[in-house]
């Protein structure tokens, strides 16, 4: 072989193999998938609660947040939230939520089962807590 084909052979190895080890688009990390329990929607919180809405979200917290998350961002695995376009007043009006709590619900938006009464709430409770979501909802541009 003469040397011109020797240095452009090298001159192409050289070049490729500079190419794999610079050249090559680094990986970004991947984020792992949400877990169960994690939030399953961003909820922006209003500057201030009414005094109605402070009630609703101490009950909320004490025995719908478990399932619902906190803030009602759902919780994956447990609960939808309740801060999402299904559950403005013009699908689900303050009485679906007392007639929730009372009855329960059979699952026909989400599919985490179905939603059990919360006897441990009365219907001026869960008034309290619709309020409180209503504020959140409206925070979160869900009229």
């Amino acid at each position: 072989m003469n040397k011109i084909t020797i240095a452009a052979v090298a001159a192409l190895a050289l070049g490729g193999a500079a190419y794999l080890y610079f050249g090559q688009p680094q990986s970004e990390p991947v984020a792992a998938p949400p877990g169960e329990g994690e939030p399953m929607v961003a909820v922006t919180l209003p500057e201030t609660l009414s005094q109605d809405a402070t009630i609703g979200k101490r009950a909320f917290d004490a025995t719908c947040a478990a399932c619902h998350g906190a803030n009602a961002a759902g919780k994956l695995g447990s609960g939808p939230p309740l801060v999402h376009k299904i559950y403005e007043p013009s699908h689900h009006g303050d009485m679906a939520f007392v007639l929730a709590a009372q009855q329960g619900v059979r699952s026909h938006h989400w599919k985490f089962g179905d939603m059990p009464p919360q006897p441990g709430l009365t219907p001026a409770d869960v008034l309290m807590i619709a309020g409180y979501v209503r504020e959140l909802q409206r925070a979160n541009g869900i009229n």
